[in-house]
């Protein structure tokens, strides 16, 4: 017990870490992204890059990456119809506590 105990707080600690060599870089920064399905469909999403103000525009290349990737797996293209995206103006911006928040939808 007193050498199981210690081995899962290592593991928990280590399952926490990223590993910066799976990562890609943007504007020489590292974002963590999240795409979530809106209402239950997987088709209208959200995307929420965090740390944006590293760089606002490596932030927004970093949602655009994560977002394509969706569509691409779930639908096989990388088109996508922005709500808010890339090439939405700075002062329309969703940025909410340094994170870049984008919106949009992978036609089918």
């Amino acid at each position: 017990m007193k050498i199981i105990v210690p081995a899962l707080m290592v593991v928990a600690l280590l399952a926490g870490c990223t590993n910066k060599d799976k990562l890609t870089p943007f504007e020489g920064f590292y974002y963590r992204t999240k795409v979530a399905k809106v209402d239950k469909q997987l088709d209208v999403f959200t995307v929420t890059v965090r740390d944006a103000s590293q760089s606002v525009e490596g932030a927004r290349q970093a949602g655009e990456h994560a977002a394509i990737s969706h569509c691409v797996r779930f639908y096989g293209t990388s088109d996508i119809e922005w709500t808010v995206g890339p090439d939405t103006p700075a002062e329309e911006l969703r940025i909410v506590d340094d994170r870049l928040i984008f919106s949009g939808r992978c036609p089918q």
